[in-house]
């Protein structure tokens, strides 16, 4: 029995910390757009100043919408097919953990004979943010491509860390694109 409490540990540990970095992700497009027609893009700056970030977060998603943009085969142009925009939310979710450990002991009322129960709560703050990619028709200025990731926000000193981050956000909105229909 103390085998299988030990090794529930550590899988209990890594579904929780798992998790905590996944980023869950929905997508949704015109139906009436053609895809295949779009290889160029550039960004909307109109959207994307209205954003609700720091200059310097604003830089990282910018970037990794760049490089994942370019993995997929698209240059960027100054008469592009797609403009891509982003903008964010954000909101603190509270999550309340109530424990309880009971034991008793004893017969009947006593107050000699108590039992031993410990009741505890233990509350926990976390940004969870989203993160909205739209792309545009350039042409009709038409919204054809949403994507929206949601997750939890870490609040790191670390630069590097933020920026992983950000690429994950960024990485895993785009796999949703293009549409399976539009293929």
């Amino acid at each position: 029995m103390k085998i299988v409490r030990l090794l529930a540990i550590p899988v209990l540990a890594l579904l929780v910390f798992s998790s905590c970095t996944s980023v869950r992700v929905l997508a949704d497009y015109d139906k009436e757009a053609n895809f295949n027609t779009f290889k160029t893009y550039a960004f909307y700056k109109t959207g994307i100043d209205k954003a609700q970030i720091s200059d310097l977060d604003k830089k990282r998603i910018l970037r990794a919408i760049e490089s994942e943009m370019s993995a997929r085969g698209f240059s960027k142009s100054e008469n592009p097919d797609i403009l891509v925009s982003i903008f964010t939310k954000e909101k603190q979710q509270v999550d309340i953990y109530n424990n309880y450990w009971g034991g008793g002991f004893g017969w009947g009322w006593n107050p000699y004979w108590g039992g031993a129960n410990m009741y505890g709560n233990q509350v926990s703050t976390r940004t969870e943010g989203s993160l909205y990619i739209d792309l545009i028709d350039a042409k009709n200025k038409q919204l054809v491509w949403q994507g929206k990731g949601i997750g939890s926000l870490y609040q790191t000193k670390k630069v590097e860390k933020k920026e992983e981050r950000i690429k994950e956000f960024v990485s895993e909105i785009l796999k949703a694109y293009p549409p399976m229909a539009a293929n």
